[in-house]
Order: structure tokens, then sequence, then C-alpha cells
């Protein structure tokens, strides 16, 4: 991430100025109101002390919560692995044949291939940055404005087919596998994985591509990619658009202060867990996938659009490939480590979408989140809508998102 201001340093040179002056001025007034030295020397052995412990007692909080900190992610990520130990205890104890059943699938869905959906494209970046190999699919013509799509979790390009089709008049839409995803290079070390990885993932995109700046959406853990690269290279974002998923540090304040927030994003504490959620994720045929997206409670369809059969077996097949659910948990594997951010505030202008009935994230966070937008910022809560809500509710999704971009933004005083 970009370092700090410059302010920082010429902060510090004050403060030690000023501390050079406040020492000098007591040296000054001690010489013109001479003190006995009996006296002088029990006011230091009294003052030190009282000193040193003013002075320690920041760093010492810092350390007590950081230890808290840390204490709760290990303790929760225990909790979380005996949960899931016991559903794999008792799945297999219902049928082990079952459990340990998995399809082979070899071939795509046609769907994947459609080709009103765009062409399937591929782009390396730099080998003294990455070298990695992206894929993305793209839809009309280059030259126009860049639209630039950020999928969440577990999801791909294809998330993205809605807003493929709707855009692509007036822009050059670009649906991105992430880091790891899909057809996208996964790099095998957790490490390649931190958040700064992942901001400079996009910048490089964008150079690759020959953009200069985009309107960036991003969706779930895309909408978090999205936010950070907003604070880091506002010049490289004329719009922001984030569907469900608050600011990084509203996410992290409120999940430590809201118990429910904390149980709701169990999956974010699982998955510090080496190799056993993608173990947990295979077992019955990705039987938990097929949950995620089809269940009453986290699934698609309330209210909307529903998944096909063959949307649905399109990601069953991406995520089956071997060793492809890696990459996307390892995304989750460094974020405790890198929030809360040190420079948050977002001068793009932005328009949040959140859809209520969200199983994963409380729309109380979508609220507190205008807090750190320096800009134009509208919030739009859908009642009936659930976490999904580009593929449960594109007609609805694409109007607002077409709305925000015709209208003038102007930034706030």
């Amino acid at each position: 991430m970009p370092g700090g201001p410059r302010g920082g340093v010429r902060g510090a040179r004050d403060l030690g100025q000023t501390r050079r002056r406040a020492g000098l001025t007591r040296h000054r007034a001690h010489r013109l109101t001479p003190v006995p030295q009996r006296r002088c020397g029990l006011r230091r052995r009294l003052h030190c002390p009282m000193a040193r412990l003013r002075d320690c007692l920041p760093r010492l909080m810092v350390t007590i919560r950081s230890l808290l900190f840390w204490s709760l992610i290990y303790c929760y990520c225990g909790l979380c692995t005996s949960i899931y130990l016991l559903k794999l205890l008792w799945s297999i104890g219902k049928g082990p044949a079952q459990t340990f059943r998995r399809v082979s699938r070899e071939h795509p869905p046609p769907c994947l291939n459609d080709p009103s959906l765009g062409t399937h494209c591929y782009v390396r970046i730099k080998v003294k940055d990455s070298g990695l190999r992206f894929h993305y699919v793209a839809a009309g013509e280059r030259g126009k404005p860049l639209m630039l799509l950020l999928h969440g979790f577990p999801e791909f390009w294809y998330s993205w087919r809605h807003q493929l089709r709707e855009f692509k008049s007036e822009y050059r839409v670009v649906a991105l596998d992430l880091r790891g995803y899909g057809e996208t290079d996964a790099p095998i070390h957790r490490e390649n994985y931190k958040l700064d990885c992942l901001i400079t993932d996009i910048r490089d995109i964008l150079d690759s591509l020959g953009y200069s700046k985009c309107v960036l959406i991003g969706h779930d853990w895309g909408g978090m990619i999205a936010w950070l690269f907003a604070i880091c290279y506002p010049e490289m974002v004329m719009k922001l658009i984030v569907i469900n998923f608050p600011h990084p540090n509203v996410f992290t304040e409120y999940i430590l202060q809201h118990p429910a927030q904390l149980f709701k994003s169990g999956y974010y504490y699982f998955f510090q867990i080496p190799w056993f959620p993608e173990f947990m994720f295979s077992i019955n045929d990705f039987k938990a996938l097929k949950h995620l997206f089809t269940s009453h409670s986290t699934g698609i369809g309330r209210k909307g659009f529903r998944l096909t059969t063959e949307d649905l077996e399109a990601h069953i097949y991406v995520f089956s490939q071997p060793g492809a659910l890696s990459g996307p948990i390892n995304h989750y594997r460094n974020i405790f480590s890198c929030l809360p951010l040190k420079h948050h505030m977002v001068t793009t202008p932005t328009l949040l979408l959140w859809g209520e009935k969200d199983t994963f994230m409380e729309a109380e966070m979508a609220e507190v989140t205008k807090t750190y937008v320096k800009n134009y910022f509208r919030l739009i809560i859908l009642s009936e809508a659930s976490h999904w809500l580009q593929q449960e509710q594109p007609d609805i999704v694409n109007k607002l998102i077409w709305t925000f971009l015709k209208e003038e933004t102007r930034k706030k005083d």
C-alpha cells in the first residue's frame, strides 16, 4: 500500500522541535528560579515513574488490544473448525461413500462460452510486478470508457453476466477473474494474496488494458478490493459502485462490537485454517457450494431471478477443478493482519447498493459507511433482496447503476 502523507514526517519534526523548545524553556526557568537541590531530586524521583507510565500506557493498551484481537480470532477459528469437523463426522456416519463422492467435470457448460456475454481474453502483468496471467470477459467496443467488474466469493466473472449484456452499449465492460480464481493464475503461497497484492493487480490491469481510469464495480469480496483501490488510487476511479460490502474499517469495527455479525462472518475465521475449508467445500460433490446458492436461507432467488441448473453447474465446474478452491480461500487468510486501515477516506463519488435480507452482512454497516466518503455518497437498500444482488435482481440493479452513472455528482463541502 502507499505510504503515509508527507505531513507525518513534518509533524514528527514539529513535535521534536516542540519538545526541544519545552526542554529549553524548563532549563531556562530553572536558571532564572533556582530550586533547592534536595527538593529538585525528590521531584525527579516522583515525576519520572509517572512520566514513564504515561509514555508506556498507549503502547501497553495497543499490545493488550492486539492480544485480545488475535485471541478472539484463534478461539473462533477453533470453534468453527470443531463445528465443521462434527458436520464431517455426521456426514461420514450417514454415508461414507456419498461423503467422498465427486462427479468428474471435464468440459465447461455451454453458458460459459455464450458469445452474447463477450469475448474471453487474457492479459499478463509485467514480470517485474507479479507476472501473473489474468483471465477476463470483455463486452463493448475498445476505446469506450472502461467499466471494471470485480466478483465476490464463491463467484467468478460469470456472476456479472447480466451487466456484461447491459452496459456494453456505452462502456468497454470487463468482468475479471480475480487472482486465484477460474482461469486466472493462482500463486501457491498465501502471502501472494495480501490485500496490497490484490490492489496492485487492479492498477496493473488498468495499465495493461491501456486505461488510466475506470468505473469500478465490486460485489462482496470484490467490493472490499474496490473500496481499497479507490482509497489508494482515487485518480484512477471515475465512479465507485459497491454491492453488499461496507467500508473495510466499518466492517472490522462492527464485527468486534456486534456478536451477531461475528457469527455471520464465521467463515472468515474458518478460512484461516489450512486445507480443511477446501476439503469441506468439496465433500458430497460440492454440496456446500450448491447449498450456498440454492438454499432458502442463503440462496439466490427469493424475489427475483433464480440460478438455472446450467448456471449452478457453471459455478461447480469452475470450483471443482484441481486446486481451484485454494486461491479464493487464500484471499481471506491475510485479512486480519491488514485491517483496520491507517488511511481510509474515500474521495470518489460512491453508490452503495445493499440487499436487506443479506444473510452474511448486517444492513447497519451500510448506514455507517457514509462517514468514510468525502464526496457524493448514495445508499440504496433493497428490502427483499439477498446477498447476491446483481444476480438476483439484475434489472433493478442495472437501472440504479445507469441512474448513478448519468447523474452529475457534486463533491461534499
